[in-house]
């Protein structure tokens, strides 16, 4: 195949003229071009008067070698052809099948491979199947009324379900595991053009098709699901893993565990440092979701042609004056924001969009770095009144921290999703009334003080962020910009340290995905859900 980069049309053009362009490069006629497969496409918006699509396309023709060196172009080559390739060399003998802990895209993707190649996987998850956990969400969002073990955060697909599906990383590797991942997804269902979009999503509505295909593929080739499954316990022998409780009650024998527990997993984190597991406490950073019209945005971004492109994103980086960083994270397009809560008297929130992104505003986390010395300086906070002190070396403090502020959101929105105008915000009011923006929620919400459920250090570098932000995006900084607290979740606030196998320091036990602390969203976290599978089928054969 020959690869043609940097290939520009207009944005209205025909797939026709898509056709002519590729011939007109590689100076053929249209005969001889025998078939093409978009590589990538991503929109080049640096002139508002003269937006292009740009195109890599992979060409087929004969003679491609003499093709590309007659035309001597920088832009023209022979593609190189980058397949993920792995194959099982394990031989161990395992004792009893692996047991995967969650079933959100890391824990997916390592018991999806390790059942392609024979290993029968068992699947545990607290949650619910994808379809009883819209049901359950739907009834909290109408309802107010939380399930701690099924919601936002737990239950099929994980967090992840209910997001804006984004697929994009910034994880670079040579392995082909990103571009495995993203076929996987199509061949369940996901619209192939996730295979060469500069910024692919599914949307939350597609990709519940794609988790249930998944599961469904699975266990065709020998896997089993549980749901309403949880882990509450592990045995281990000779620092080695022997069984796993689950429900308080049934043990399950097992010699290799994958940890996929998703970054709200505070019980399990809980369980695991009781244990023994080496784990360490890491920076994150928390805010609040901000709401615009997506007209705002998408015109900003794209000038008058906004109208015949896609819903457009943005990504924003500011450093402050007192040397945070404040950054846009998670935006969705023509979404909604979400009441992500899973813990009783304690409110998150986090964003989702269909694949269309099709509603009137446009939503973003905005959030402010936070280090463990942040974590250590509420310390006198979070132990107030309580008979188990935390103390500077838990791993888990960086748990308590988030659990503070969202404490104070549940009780500053009076059970509700606390929001409050930009404006109000800056002039430490509470706000009466919506202005020119509608919010777009879902969670019933009020008005509140959102100073008075976030450090005043976050607080303040926000409204910065912002200031700054308004230069980039004009109406940014709009005083009816719809904020709602608070974005808490935004990464794991520990890291389950693993060797370079990617072991536990208890072996069998293998932690993996966003939760453990080595992944940042769908795409990063099914990848090293492939990579925990590579390392345990270069350990055991299957059973």
């Amino acid at each position: 195949m020959i690869r043609i980069a940097q290939l520009k049309l207009d944005i209205g053009h025909t797939e026709d003229e898509l056709k002519k362009k590729i011939s007109k490069q590689l100076k053929l006629n249209d005969q001889q071009v025998k078939k093409y497969t978009i590589i990538k496409k991503s929109i080049d918006a640096r002139k508002k008067n003269d937006i292009k699509y740009i195109y890599t396309i992979d060409v087929e023709v004969n003679e491609e070698t003499k093709v590309v060196k007659r035309l001597n172009d920088a832009n023209i080559s022979i593609a190189e052809e980058s397949k993920y390739t792995f194959a099982p060399t394990g031989t161990n003998k395992m004792l009893h099948r692996p047991i995967v802990v969650g079933s959100g895209p890391a824990g997916l993707f390592c018991a999806y491979q390790l059942a392609e190649q024979g290993y029968k996987p068992l699947v545990i998850e607290r949650g619910d199947e994808v379809d009883k956990r819209v049901e359950e969400v739907n009834r909290f969002w109408k309802n107010n009324e939380l399930n701690p073990n099924c919601n936002v955060q737990f239950g099929e697909g994980g967090a992840g379900t209910f997001s804006d599906g984004k697929l994009n990383t910034m994880v670079k590797e040579k392995f082909g595991r990103n571009k495995r991942v993203l076929e996987v997804f199509v061949e369940h269902g996901a619209p192939s053009e996730i295979l060469y979009l500069n910024k692919p999503h599914i949307g939350t509505d597609l990709l519940r098709d794609v988790v249930k295909n998944m599961r469904n593929e699975i266990i065709r080739l020998g896997g089993e699901f549980r749901f309403q499954t949880r882990l509450t316990d592990i045995h281990v022998e000779d620092n080695r893993i022997v069984s796993i409780e689950v429900n308080n009650k049934e043990i399950i024998p097992c010699d290799v565990l994958c940890l996929a527990i998703g970054h709200s997993a505070r019980d399990t984190f809980s369980l695991l440092y009781k244990k023994g597991l080496t784990m360490m406490k890491k920076p994150f950073a928390i805010g609040v979701r901000i709401q615009h019209a997506q007209e705002l945005i998408s015109r900003s971004q794209y000038g008058d042609s906004y109208q015949k492109l896609p819903p457009a994103d943005y990504k924003l980086t500011y450093q402050a004056g007192n040397g945070r960083g404040v950054y846009s994270f998670c935006m969705c397009p023509g979404g909604y924001v979400v009441n992500s809560s899973s813990e009783e008297k304690r409110l998150v929130v986090n964003g989702m969009s269909n694949h269309d992104r099709a509603e009137d505003n446009a939503n973003s986390a905005m959030i402010v770095t936070v280090t463990p010395e942040d974590f250590d300086a509420i310390l006198p906070l979070i132990n107030h009144g309580k008979n188990e002190m935390i103390t500077s070396d838990n791993p888990l403090v960086g748990v308590e921290f988030q659990r503070r502020w969202e404490e104070l959101a549940y009780q500053a929105g009076k059970g509700l999703i606390p929001v409050q105008l930009y404006g109000d915000l800056c002039e430490n009011k509470i706000s009466t009334n919506y202005g020119k923006i509608k919010q777009i929620m879902k969670g019933d919400t009020s008005f509140a003080n959102l100073r008075e459920c976030l450090p005043e250090y976050v607080i303040d570098t926000l409204i910065e962020g912002i200031e700054a932000f308004d230069k980039k995006i004009h109406g940014f900084a709009d005083k009816e910009a719809i904020l709602a607290g608070v974005e808490t979740r935004t990464s794991s606030p520990v890291r389950i340290i693993r060797d370079d196998n990617m072991e536990s320091n208890v072996q069998g036990i293998y932690p993996c995905g966003e939760g453990a602390g080595y992944a940042g969203g769908i795409t990063s976290a099914g990848m090293d859900g492939i990579k925990v599978y590579e390392a345990i089928a270069c350990k055991y054969k299957h059973v």
